[in-house]
């Protein structure tokens, strides 16, 4: 196979190449969009609009405010905020403070809240108001010195933040009892108001952000990117993407979540190609998205097959009373795309809906399929500029193989991860040689496109969320009537992929579906506790004693489709 057979099938106007990299940030793309057009909309939120200058301020307000609390360069900030002006404020003013931004997903329980916490090191925590009584029942077991409270509606229109304090203010958890020493996030940017750009200079090659991801085996790890290795990714998806879309007037729909690497590109990108970006705070409200999509006509929206599953099962878009037609493009990744979720999804917008491939690890840019060339059955596209991709024997890793051939996938990018923070032994085994190790298995046909065959081994995905089967084996174990237990994904046709448990009781014990599962939520966020349960009197294992996950697998696969239905 010769080198970088996928240039060939390169879109026309994408380039091979955008080396040499600017030696910049996106705290620089901000700025530079400032000077060129202070008023132009970089938010939409409820009807709000927050111009590139309002934006720059509130970070510059945001910034002068952790610095003024204490928070020194290089310390890490945390984040439990939905998609919204807050949590993109939070996370560019953390930055021009000199700090690391550390966004985690809301959802997770008080267990996985201080684990996160801890494995991230954060002394600040920026919070919701809802998830503010769960942060403090932590903290004391953490090293969060600040928590700062964030309230939804203070970037609400007036209409919209009357009826929410009406409405939903008190139901929905906004109400909080602050404690002594904390801080009200409204009250921090009125306090610094007017501030000047602080007097820290952030370097391309200074660390900027903790993602948090699984790997390729264990517990879900930091993966500590630069301030290039963000700029470098964003321009890649850029480039893709100037090829349909025009930069300053398109739409992109902000819909996948910020703690997620998926969400956060898709948010650096926009600043890079100066689209407004229009923020859906809660992805499964899938009745705000369509009425987002009515209102504001976005060009782009990158989801998950669950996501567009979602839509064109809506009530909404089956009777025709919501047009897609502003369409030009949708991204699904984190998840396989079924064929028939594609074409019905490109029939409804008449644009596009391509499939992609990549990892945290990766800082997201990895692979796409083209937008005008041809898309491959089972294809999830061709490598990005400047992203090289070879698949090698899954024994050694040292030998390349030939087109057809599957194996693991690994590459080599100058936008990969710097490292799993404090994790250098975890680092250097899925980093060899400047190569990153996906754990994947796929292959590359004669053309450069990618094939995957299996998910990262172990991982599971249900609705594009990562789950590790230890994690949640950890916590079935700890049931006192469980001697043991095997988790892995199994196919499910709501989520494409969902969480199946097997588990041996111990003698003379009995234990209830539901009641395992109330007891998984005790200390699991929902899309982790067991969609699937079944109780067996044995597990197969190897000949040292490991569970083979691979046999259960195949063997619950199997069995749906002799049935035609899932098994429990």
């Amino acid at each position: 196979m010769s080198e970088r057979p996928w240039l060939k099938r390169y879109d026309p106007l994408l380039p091979h190449s955008l080396e040499p990299y600017p030696d910049c940030t996106l705290l620089d793309v901000l700025a530079d969009t400032v000077q060129q057009r202070p008023d132009h909309p970089t938010l939409i939120f409820k009807g709000l609009h927050v111009s590139a200058a309002r934006l720059e301020q509130l970070a510059n307000d945001f910034a002068a405010a952790l610095l003024d609390l204490g928070v020194a360069r290089g310390e890490r900030v945390a984040a439990l905020l939905p998609n919204s002006p807050q949590a993109i404020i939070a996370q560019l003013g953390a930055w021009k403070a000199g700090a690391i931004f550390c966004p985690i997903n809301s959802t997770y329980t008080e267990w996985e809240l201080e684990y996160t916490l801890k494995e991230c090191e954060a002394e600040t925590v920026v919070v919701l108001n809802p998830f503010y009584e769960r942060v403090k029942a932590v903290q004391p077991r953490t090293g969060v010195r600040r928590v700062i409270a964030a309230h939804i509606k203070d970037f609400l229109p007036p209409v919209l933040g009357l009826l929410f304090t009406l409405v939903k203010e008190k139901k929905e958890g906004y109400r909080i009892d602050l404690r002594e020493g904390d801080h009200i996030f409204a009250d921090l940017l009125h306090r610094f108001a007017g501030s000047k750009p602080p007097p820290v200079w952030v370097k391309p090659s200074d660390p900027a952000i903790l993602l948090f991801s699984g790997g390729t085996t264990g517990k879900p790890k930091a993966v500590l990117a630069s301030h290039r290795s963000l700029l470098i990714s964003a321009m890649q998806l850029h480039a893709y993407a100037k090829t349909v879309l025009s930069d300053w007037d398109d739409k992109l729909t902000l819909v996948m979540p910020l703690f997620h690497v998926y969400g956060n590109m898709a948010m650096n990108t926009s600043l890079v190609a100066r689209w407004p970006m229009v923020i859906v705070p809660n992805p499964r409200d899938l009745d705000d998205l369509v009425a987002t999509i009515r209102k504001e006509r976005p060009a782009v929206l990158h989801g998950v097959p669950t996501l567009f599953n979602g839509l064109l099962n809506h009530p909404d878009v089956l009777s025709s009373k919501v047009d897609f037609k502003s369409m030009k493009v949708c991204y699904s990744a984190a998840a396989p795309l079924l064929r028939e979720t594609k074409e019905r999804f490109e029939k409804l917008t008449n644009g596009r809906l391509l499939d992609a491939y990549a990892m945290t690890e990766t800082v997201l840019a990895a692979v796409v399929c083209p937008v005008h060339g041809e898309n491959k059955d089972g294809s999830t596209g061709l490598p990005l500029p400047d992203v090289d991709l070879r698949i090698v024997d899954l024994d050694t890793g040292l030998r390349n193989l030939l087109p057809g051939e599957p194996g693991e996938i690994v590459i080599r990018a100058p936008q990969i991860m710097q490292g799993y923070w404090k994790r250098p032994e975890e680092t250097a085994q899925i980093i060899r040689d400047g190569w990153v190790f996906t754990g994947d298995i796929g292959y590359l046909d004669q053309d450069g496109y990618l094939f995957l065959i299996d998910r990262k081994k172990d991982l599971i995905k249900p609705s594009g969320f990562q789950v590790w089967p230890r994690e949640v084996e950890e916590v079935i174990a700890m049931h006192q009537a469980v001697e043991e237990v095997c988790v892995g994904g199994v196919p499910d046709a709501q989520q494409g992929e969902a969480v199946k448990a097997w588990i041996v009781l111990k003698p003379g014990e009995q234990l209830e579906i539901e009641a395992l599962r109330a007891f998984c939520r005790e200390k699991l966020s929902g899309y982790k506790v067991p969609r699937h349960i079944e109780f067996r009197t044995s597990l197969p294992k190897t000949m040292v004693g490991k569970h083979l996950r691979r046999v259960l697998v195949s063997e619950s696969a199997s069995r749906s489709t002799a049935s035609g239905a899932e098994v429990r």
